[in-house]
């Protein structure tokens, strides 16, 4: 049997009207409900149910709504679009609404055959919704059917949540705690990567021979490849196993010249030109050795890399981007500056005695070791540096380190010692060394020394508490000086023991009636390495739930470097900390990064850095390590980062001379020390030349191979298919108001119903069928005990709120009730949309008829899998004058405006009613202009599609768009002049007067032109 309907056509089965799909084949029709979305589709026999063409039913003329009724419904109609038939499959379909700015590495991509892009934006600016736009397009296309990314364990769960609430991507964990798990359910001989398609993959965990062949083997046809600096290193420099399995590993997925590849890292260069090039090989081969200097090497590398700062993007689309009018600007709000304050404290003379027995020790142990043998020194030189770290950290640390074994002296060798030693006492930049690395490290390397070191852990333990803690005392005196100001701050410590510490110290205890010294009503929690990566996310949002919302929110969050990567903390917290110094200054920049960042409410981050004004350690790392840092990223407006080696080698010298003191007394300054001056010339040398290389970098290669006039061509094709931010709000509004729901300007930003200004709705009185689909969304206790609802003008928004814009899961809920309640005219409840409507107004002076066309495109869409047979919908506005049959019809920005026209005349009902029934009954007149229209709008976006792919021939060839014919006209509204107002007699007779004059003299005129 021959397939009797077309792909887009309808037809009527089990009781209600769908929408024909190109998957349909002549015995199964694929169909989607009219009005539905891709979670309805459903499949039908055409030989055991009864399956009927379809038209679209005209609307009922006595189902007449308000002057509201057209805007609300084509806003809702536009807001169920999960498919647009525009160049960008996916975007109607994803639940973030992507900055222009963001759309730039979407349109590079687009322009390659196989996808291969380093991303190195700012940190801040959204790279993961920039890869995840990449991803999600590329798997709406059917350019991709699979997607790993590759990631550090601690951010998998993460990129889980990231790609499925906003991407609507459901990814698989693949970690060394799931494998087991998901291999059980695996068929003989299948592999994990065949079984799921879209999987999250801990980097560290595939690396591993065992399992990365498998992996090369089975891997997807698009990867992304998270902080990817990680994975190269510099060819000069001395690597770790790791990373060379890391590298190996990348280079060999790299490998498929077919397969797409997204690297994306805030840091390209980590210090270093070679492991830059190193990167990027990954990407194209040729790029690791092409002279970058010259044009055609600027050129190619211009098609794979994208790097911009905060500056370049913070206001885009503007006239000074080369554009006509600032129509489509868009401003981002960045926080503008972190304000450092650097605050000293002095240790109590109890404290000072302690640290100087314990250096006293650690000396003494370094130069006995020295005496013994390399792997006994290396061995003795970690201990001291665990011991002098955990000493300045906290009283807690110190005790635990010093009752805890040295991880380093089980050691067999000098290298083994330095390879379990290093980790656990350095502060290396690399993200995937953050995960266990928050323990205290051990301090204990040999029996005799049991009661020495148990002595110094008592004393450790007895001075806990502000008052011989003085470190902690001044915490608690600058968190109260936050917290009165508003700020709701992050306490970064080194180890675990020095978190859990502050946590007690810090918190009030319901059990005991304790009170902590920050007040009653301030929450304090820690996060540590002692729990899941998920667990930390549910500890923060237990702080800022029972914090509460609001300026009387005061909520504190202790963390140890297990939050200073890839969790986004800006929605909760605007202040950072530094409770322990990183002896790495790019950890400092990570820890700041994740509240300066899109989205923080505030406009400038407060940074506090507390260190030790006398322990010998502090001052030095904080003058010649932290404050240069802070110097290039002003300079240059990006962080820079140093060279793990080079770093280590100022701390190296700092404890040095340190022990070296201990030993021998006041001997000569840090400063003037030859291992120190040597150090320091390296780390200069190497970190000024970093520095050079990416301000360099920047200027040559800023992203030029997409023009803003090219983006904000796309923007406003994507606007008008798709509406803007302000659409959705009145949408929300009226339709909420409407509803019977309860809404109150915050005031937070404009006055009351003002445009743009913030607002919270209580749904409690709306019809059931709206709950019921908001308590997915919102929670079913919100619905329930009827809590307000924050909806926001940012679309950065906290779980629980709602952002105002039409991919927001709670718009897309009401949308779905407004459309469906205006298609059923016996839907129960209130119906702030219908379908028809009679308008008497002054914004007309003839009669005008508005129609909401709904457009159904078959769109042939060739990719290097095969062409993919799509059905796309638009909605647009059409308006004529006059009768249908003579009409004339209106630019389309006429037909727009007609949504914001107001009745100044009542429209008695029986009057409206036989008016709509005049226009319905002619409307058969307009179907050939509606039909060409739809003709016109195909012709567009076959255009469109072929600007978009303009640099892959190969893609564009086959590509074709047709409309499907007839249109839907879903609504159709009438807008009639107002009456002119009364004129008294007296005027009545003088105008009369002077009109008959006024006639007289234009004929003697007339008459006289004629002779």
């Amino acid at each position: 049997m021959a397939l009797t309907y077309s792909a887009g056509s309808l037809v009527t089965a089990r009781g209600r009207e769908w929408v024909v799909l190109p998957e349909s084949e002549p015995d199964l029709l694929v169909l989607r409900p009219l009005g539905g979305s891709d979670d309805d589709i459903a499949a039908v026999f055409p030989a055991f149910e009864t399956v009927k063409g379809a038209e679209f039913a005209p609307p009922e003329p006595g189902d007449l709504g308000d002057q509201r009724a057209a805007g609300l419904l084509r806003t809702a109609l536009r807001v169920g679009f999960r498919s647009g038939a525009g160049p960008f499959r996916s975007l109607a379909g994803i639940a973030v609404e992507p900055r222009a700015y963001q759309l730039v590495p979407l349109l590079m991509a687009l322009r390659q055959k196989t996808v291969r892009m380093l991303i190195s934006d700012d940190v801040g600016i959204g790279k993961t919704v920039e890869s995840g736009l990449i991803a999600s397009e590329l798997l709406a296309q059917g350019e991709a059917t699979g997607l790993a990314v590759l990631c550090s364990p601690a951010l998998a769960e993460q990129w889980q949540q990231e790609l499925r609430s906003k991407f609507g991507i459901d990814a698989e964990l693949v970690l060394s705690s799931t494998v087991s798990r998901l291999e059980r359910g695996l068929d003989l001989g299948q592999s994990l990567f065949d079984k799921y398609p879209h999987v999250i993959v801990s980097t560290d965990f595939i690396k591993s021979t065992r399992h990365r062949d498998d992996f090369v083997r089975h891997c997807p046809d698009l990867v992304i490849v998270d902080e990817a600096h990680t994975c190269v290193v510099a060819d000069d420099t001395k690597t770790s196993t790791q990373n060379q399995l890391r590298y190996e590993l990348l280079r060999r997925v790299a490998e498929d010249a077919e397969r797409h590849l997204l690297l994306v890292t805030a840091t390209p260069h980590s210090g270093k030109e070679s492991a830059f090039r190193n990167l990027l090989g990954l990407v194209k081969p040729e790029l690791a050795h092409v002279d970058l200097d010259s044009e055609t090497g600027r050129k190619l590398l211009a098609q794979h890399f994208v790097a911009r700062k905060r500056a370049d993007v913070r206001q885009y689309l503007t006239k000074e981007d080369g554009l006509a009018d600032d129509s489509l600007a868009e401003r981002t709000a960045f926080p503008s500056d972190r304000y450092f304050k650097d605050e000293t404290y002095k240790l109590s003379p109890e404290y000072r005695a302690l640290l100087d027995d314990a250096i006293a020790y650690a000396s003494e142990r370094v130069e006995e070791a020295g005496g013994q043998g390399r792997r006994e020194a290396r061995i003795a030189w970690w201990s001291a540096i665990a011991l002098l770290r955990s000493m300045v950290s906290s009283p807690r640390a110190a005790a635990q380190t010093l009752r805890t074994r040295s991880a380093a002296a089980v050691a067999a060798s000098a290298e083994e010692a330095d390879r379990l030693g290093a980790p656990l006492t350095s502060d290396s930049a690399d993200s995937d060394a953050l995960e266990g690395m928050d323990v205290a490290p051990g301090a204990e390397t040999e029996d005799d020394a049991g009661s020495r070191l148990a002595e110094l852990a008592a004393r450790a333990e007895a001075l806990e508490g502000p008052a011989q803690d003085l470190k902690l005392k001044a915490l608690i005196k600058h968190l109260k000086a936050l917290l009165a100001d508003g700020h709701n701050p992050i306490v970064f410590c080194r180890y675990i023991p020095t978190a859990e510490y502050l946590a007690e110290q810090l918190g009030n205890d319901p059990e005991t009636k304790k009170r902590g010294p920050l007040g009653a009503k301030t929450v304090v929690k820690a996060v540590t390495g002692t729990l899941s990566p998920q667990q930390r996310i549910d500890r923060i949002e237990e702080l800022a739930a029972e914090a509460g919302e609001g300026t009387a929110a005061r909520r504190v969050l202790i963390a140890t470097d297990c939050l200073s990567e890839g969790v986004n903390l800006q929605h909760h917290f605007d202040a950072v900390v530094h409770y322990d110094l990183a002896w790495n200054p790019t950890r400092h920049d990570q820890r700041e990064g994740r509240v300066d960042r899109y989205g923080q409410k505030r406009d400038e981050v407060r940074v506090i850095t507390l260190y030790g004004e006398d322990n010998g350690i502090d001052g030095k790392v904080l003058e010649v390590l932290i404050k240069k840092h802070r110097q290039i990223k002003k300079d240059l407006g990006i962080s820079v980062s140093v060279p793990d080696e080079m770093s280590t080698g100022v701390t190296d010298a700092i404890v040095e001379w340190l022990l070296l003191r201990g030993r021998q007394g006041e001997q000569e300054a840090l400063f003037e020390t030859d291992s120190f001056q040597q150090s320091f010339a390296d780390l200069e040398k190497d970190w000024n030349s970093a520095a050079d290389r990416e301000k360099a970098s920047r200027s040559r290669f800023a992203q030029r191979s997409i023009h803003p006039e090219e983006v904000a061509r796309e923007v406003a094709a994507v606007r008008e298919a798709l509406g803007g931010a302000g659409e959705i709000e009145t949408f929300v509004r009226e339709s909420l108001n409407a509803l019977g729901a309860v809404l109150r300007d915050s005031g937070a930003s404009g006055a009351s119903g003002a445009s743009g200004a913030d607002f919270t709705a209580q749904v409690g009185g709306t019809p059931i069928g709206l709950r019921d689909a908001l308590a997915p969304v919102v929670g079913a206790e919100a619905v329930e005990r009827d809590r307000p609802i924050p909806f926001r003008s940012t679309p950065a928004v906290a779980r629980g709120e709602a952002a105002l814009v039409r991919t927001d899961p709670v718009v897309g809920a009401l949308a779905s009730h407004v459309l469906n309640a205006a298609l059923d005219p016996q839907a129960d409840g209130a119906r702030p949309a219908r379908r028809c409507g009679v308008v008497t107004t002054d914004a007309v002076t003839t009669r005008t008829t508005l129609l909401l066309v709904r457009y159904r495109f078959h769109l042939t869409l060739p990719s290097r899998n095969g062409e993919k047979q799509v059905v796309a919908e638009d909605a647009r506005l059409l308006a004529f004058e006059g009768a249908p049959k003579n009409a004339v019809w209106l630019p389309p920005e006429r037909a727009v405006e007609l949504l914001d026209a107001r009745a100044t005349e009542n429209t008695a009902a029986a009057a409206g009613e036989r008016t709509m029934t005049r226009i319905l009954d002619q409307l058969g007149e307009v179907t050939a202009h509606l039909e060409s229209y739809g003709d016109e709008l195909a012709a567009e976006l076959d255009a469109s599609h072929r600007r978009v792919r303009a640099a892959s021939g190969e893609i564009v060839r086959g590509l074709s768009v047709t409309a499907q014919k007839p249109a839907d006209i879903l609504g159709t509204y009438v807008y009639l002049p107002a009456a002119p107002p009364a004129v008294p007699a007296s005027a009545a007779s003088a105008s009369a007067a002077s009109a008959s004059a006024a006639s007289a003299s234009a004929a003697s005129a007339s008459a006289g032109v004629s002779a």
